[in-house]
């Protein structure tokens, strides 16, 4: 009769495995490391030369978005990239510095590779608060922080124009309040102006220092004093227009005022 073989108890490995050991751990000889490292090296310098040299990863478009008024070929134009150089060469900073520069208009710039052939640009334009009339009878826009970027024959849509009309008064303190800090008054009284408020002025007109005046649609006029404590007066004034009246006095704005 046949013995019953004994079954394997858990944790014992076969004899054949304990016999043969653990395998034999892979050892390189030194001419072994030397020529792997010198692939590696190869692989490394070959990577290198197609990306910073090569015309595999060249610049071939140049996109630009967020653009209204300039034109894609404005900013190309201004970017100084041309197709054919390597797109990992390509200076973000420079190209950033030089749109900026060089295009008025352009309030932030952002650039980045588009792998693997496009230069992607992006465009903030600047957004006009006010026009300020000059002695040309031109039209210069001014954005909230005062920036001159454009100038048209005609009054631009949507935005008050600055108007300078001096008091004998301001003529004579001219030297305390340069015509250049009256307009900088005006331009900060067309920045405090609500969307809804702004809409409506059709120009800002500048007696004094502290003589500054709205003109709305429909005839009426806002007496804003001097451009302190706008988006105190901005608001009173936001609630005045709920009422029917020919002008608002906002230049106390603790004790506005309405008459006509």
């Amino acid at each position: 009769m046949a013995e019953p073989i004994a079954p394997q108890r858990r944790g014992e490995q076969p004899e054949r495995a304990a016999a043969e050991g653990p395998l034999p751990r892979l050892r390189l000889s030194r001419r072994g490391v030397a020529v792997l490292a010198a692939l590696c090296l190869v692989l490394v310098s070959v990577c290198a030369w197609l990306v910073f040299f090569s015309s595999v990863l060249a610049v071939r478009t140049v996109a630009v978005t967020g653009n209204h008024e300039l034109t894609a070929d404005q900013v190309v134009a201004a970017a100084g990239v041309h197709p054919g150089g390597p797109l990992a060469r390509v200076d973000l900073d420079a190209v950033r510095r030089r749109v900026t520069g060089r295009l008025k208009k352009a309030e932030r710039v952002e650039v980045w590779r588009g792998w693997p052939h496009t230069l992607r640009i992006k465009v903030t334009e600047r957004r006009a608060v006010a026009a300020v009339k000059g002695a040309d009878g031109r039209y210069t826009r001014v954005d909230a922080a005062g920036v001159r970027f454009a100038t048209d024959a005609a009054p631009p849509r949507g935005v008050p124009v600055v108007e300078l009309e001096e008091s004998p008064a301001a003529r004579d303190a001219e030297a305390a309040f340069p015509q250049k800090d009256l307009i900088a008054a005006a331009v900060q009284v067309a920045r405090d102006l609500p969307p809804a408020v702004a809409g409506k002025a059709s120009a800002v007109e500048v007696h004094s220092f502290d003589d500054i005046e709205l003109r709305l649609d429909g005839g009426r006029t806002v007496l804003w004093g001097s451009a302190e404590r706008g988006a105190r007066k901005a608001a009173v004034l936001t609630a005045l227009l709920t009422r029917s009246a020919r002008t608002y006095d906002v230049s106390a704005p603790d004790a506005p005022a309405t008459a006509g």
